[in-house]
């Protein structure tokens, strides 16, 4: 393990005080009525010896550079990165490699779309309206799903799925026109959290109130897997780690050097990609959500990914990103989709209300020199200062 030399503690000097108290309560010019005293002295030197060998392993200690393991590697169609800070040297990568392999494999197997035999691909086939047992992961996500759909007035929506392909941007692939209306109006028939879902507690059960409903999880999977492989390294004895998985992350302790983990926020362009935003982090989950990857244009008209789910159309307000941090990657994870959907004025009323950290980025028209605005809600504020101080 390398060490820092420079604050290694002296041995030879602790070594030369030892010394010095050694000849004094050994020097033969002493009479006998100091035999008493030097008793007394020996018990104290003893005690100063004891202190000071400790002291040196602490300082020793100190000294050492933890050690950092660095995992990286594909899941939930994308890549994830780890950083974990072990102090005490003590964690075996093998080991560590292996229980979050499992713990993505358990993720991918309940939320993955692209995986014909998940959980969620299993009941998306179910065309009834009987209820479904569901796994506890599965209830997690989706009562997350619905406080989040309540809260962002009914803007983060799981069964969006049909609309996102229809618009050109789901697993069919690409279009370049947008659908009719008369194409519009019929898969909104079939979409809606609360109209189309029913989550029982019982059991648990997912019940479908419109057999052809289907669930997508992208916007919320994806921060809860990062929430299960954060538990995992937790359980294993790390205090200090980060987990990525697409961008989104979770933070957890200080970095290598001590220090909050600092992030950087993407400028939202697809062309001039840089850091925009350095943002410090501890204890938190992390997401952004941006329109400025996939989209297509018509006409001289924008259209985005981020679908409104009380029009069925996207987004054309100029909010082009939005970060979020708060408790779980989860709720990082979902709410800066919903965000994204109702833009920096709505959503920021509702980030206000609600005391959602986020940073709003939206674009400026006509101005080459400084292209977007930085708006950040008072909680995302707060957790900065909070940091520099």
């Amino acid at each position: 393990m390398p060490v820092d030399r420079a604050s290694q503690p002296n041995y030879l000097a602790i070594y030369k005080l030892n010394l010095r108290f050694r000849m004094q309560i050994n020097d033969p010019g002493q009479d006998a009525a100091g035999v008493g005293e030097r008793k007394a002295q020996r018990t104290v030197i003893k005690t100063i010896r004891r202190y000071l060998i400790g002291l040196a392993l602490f300082c020793a200690a100190c000294g050492a550079q933890p050690q950092v393991i660095e995992l990286t590697g594909q899941t939930m169609g994308s890549t994830y990165n780890i950083v974990v800070v072990d102090r005490a040297g003590e964690m075996d990568r093998v080991t560590l490699q292996s229980a979050i392999d499992e713990t993505l494999a358990l993720v991918n197997a309940r939320f993955s779309n692209w995986d014909s035999e998940s959980e969620v691909s299993r009941f998306n086939r179910l065309q009834t309206t009987a209820p479904v047992p569901i796994s506890e992961d599965f209830r997690e996500v989706m009562e997350i799903a619905y406080e989040v759909h309540a809260a962002s007035e009914g803007q983060f929506d799981v069964t969006l799925a049909p609309l996102v392909e229809l618009w050109g941007f789901g697993a069919p692939g690409p279009s370049q026109t947008p659908p009719s209306d008369a194409a519009i109006a019929a898969v909104m028939e079939s979409i809606g959290q609360t109209r189309a879902l029913a989550l029982e507690n019982e059991g648990p059960q997912l019940r479908k109130t419109v057999p052809t409903a289907t669930i997508y999880l992208a916007a919320i999977a994806k921060g809860y897997g990062i929430d299960k492989v954060a538990e995992t390294i937790a359980s294993l004895g790390a205090e200090d780690y980060m987990v990525e998985i697409g961008g989104d992350l979770v933070a957890a302790g200080v970095n290598p050097s001590g220090q909050a983990w600092r992030i950087g926020v993407e400028r939202p362009d697809a062309i001039n990609r840089r850091v925009e935003e350095i943002v410090e982090i501890s204890g938190l989950g992390m997401a952004t959500s941006g329109d400025y990857r996939n989209y297509f244009e018509e006409n001289g008209v924008r259209y985005s990914h981020i679908i409104d789910a009380e029009t069925g159309r996207p987004v054309t307000h100029t909010t082009a990103s939005v970060t979020v941090l708060a408790q779980t990657g989860a709720l990082a994870d979902a709410w800066a989709t919903a965000l994204l959907v109702l833009g920096a004025e709505r959503g920021m009323s509702i980030a206000e209300k609600h005391d959602i950290g986020a940073l709003f980025i939206v674009r400026r028209q006509d101005d080459a020199e400084a292209p977007f605005d930085l708006i950040p809600s008072s909680r995302f504020a707060d957790l900065q200062s909070a940091n520099e101080d």
